[in-house]
């Protein structure tokens, strides 16, 4: 009931302010697992896809939000919980693991859910190179793939700010991707590392063709501290 309200009441929020142009909605299905790979360019887009969806959709998380002190992190823990996040804590391998594993029961459950192949913001803007743990999900699960591309959201909430601004924002849902139709070097199982590459590096070529990013070939890894 709490998603329900929240979405309803962000929702009109959010087409009456900032008028989000959204495209291809009809290329989720219905129902049944889906997993929305997407690319990353805010702290928002997390928000702002889950809002513009036409079925309710869990995602990944940073730990951070379910563990903030002090009544800011209460709501934050009560509202990601609210809208089926799941916490995923960076570095730790075992953990990460443990993220795919509840991930993929959300989609075995038959929901929707959103991944960010990059694994994290991009901070420049490009589009990088995809992990494979979208590849792992989709051969594991068998469920569909659809691409989305989201425009614009790195300047509504920028870095440090803490005023949503008033720009055009865009979200596109593409055709869905099954892995099964894709030709693999190999067994197309989840076990195969190479058949989760091309799964991974299909995904991304299409979230590239809605985004219009430039690639930049690399993975998307955190600056060294000085």
């Amino acid at each position: 009931m709490f998603y329900v309200v929240l979405k309803a009441l962000t929702t009109r929020l959010s087409l009456l302010i900032w008028r989000p142009k959204v495209e291809g909605r009809e290329n989720i299905p219905p129902r049944g697992p889906v997993i929305l790979a997407s690319n990353h360019l805010s702290f928002v887009d997390s928000m702002l896809i889950p809002m513009v969806a036409p079925r309710r959709v869990a995602f990944i998380a940073k730990a951070e939000y379910f563990e903030t002190k002090g009544i800011k992190g209460r709501f934050m823990k009560a509202f990601f919980t609210a809208i089926g996040a799941v916490p995923v804590r960076r570095g730790d391998h075992r953990a990460a693991k443990e993220s795919l594993d509840q991930s993929l029961a959300v989609i075995n459950s038959g929901n929707a859910f959103v991944i960010y192949p990059e694994g994290t913001r991009s901070r420049d803007g490009r589009l990088y190179r995809a992990k494979v743990g979208v590849g792992w999900l989709a051969l594991k699960s068998g469920a569909p793939i659809v691409p989305v591309a989201v425009q614009g959201t790195q300047h509504l909430l920028p870095v440090g700010s803490k005023i949503p601004k008033l720009v055009p924002v865009t979200v596109r849902f593409g055709q869905p991707i099954y892995a099964s139709k894709l030709e693999f070097p190999g067994e197309a199982v989840a076990e195969n590392s190479r058949a989760r590459r091309v799964v991974a590096d299909a995904v991304l070529v299409e979230i590239q063709k809605l985004s219009g990013q430039e690639y930049a070939g690399v993975y998307n890894e955190k600056p060294a501290e000085v």
